[in-house]
């Protein structure tokens, strides 16, 4: 497994499909995931701080985790089957629990848990982007710094039940 951070999300034209973009930490590969506009909400938030009137899911979903007395101990997104990323929330003992990558993400973004990939996942699917296109991920880079939630879609409507 190698270990990877978040470089951020972003949305991907013409299509508004966000996706959350995964960078090796000693590594030049990086691992691209088309997410749904929710979890990109929800992890873009949390990356810049934003508290939201009402608790999210994942907020949520990390309290019940805080409350018994459970640990998120990492994130491993392990393999890719029929196009669809496979991710594990490992909480020790044993105890793992099977996740779409992009709910593993938000939530380890909001406890600090380290995030993995596979590296037969990051063989298949990794990209590595030449030094000449390192500019475009300064780019991506300064986009997410002018992103907002709302660019998402999050914060319309009336927050549901």
């Amino acid at each position: 497994m190698q270990e990877l951070r978040v470089v951020g999300v972003r949305v991907e034209l013409p299509g508004n499909q966000p996706i959350l973009l995964l960078k090796e930490t000693e590594g030049e590969r990086y691992l691209p995931i088309w997410i749904g506009a929710v979890e990109a909400a929800a992890i873009a938030f949390e990356q810049q701080g934003v508290r939201p009137a009402r608790p999210m899911t994942h907020d949520l979903l990390r309290e019940v985790v805080r409350a018994l007395g459970a640990t998120l101990e990492a994130v491993n997104i392990t393999e890719m089957r029929d196009g669809i990323y496979i991710a594990e929330l490992v909480f020790g003992d044993d105890r793992v629990v099977s996740a779409r990558p992009s709910d593993a993400v938000a939530l380890a973004v909001r406890t600090g848990a380290p995030i993995y990939g596979a590296e037969e996942l990051l063989d298949e699917v990794g990209i590595e982007i030449p030094d000449e296109q390192e500019d475009e991920v300064e780019k991506f880079r300064e986009f997410l710094d002018q992103i907002s939630p709302e660019d998402f879609g999050a914060g319309s409507g009336s927050g549901g039940a």
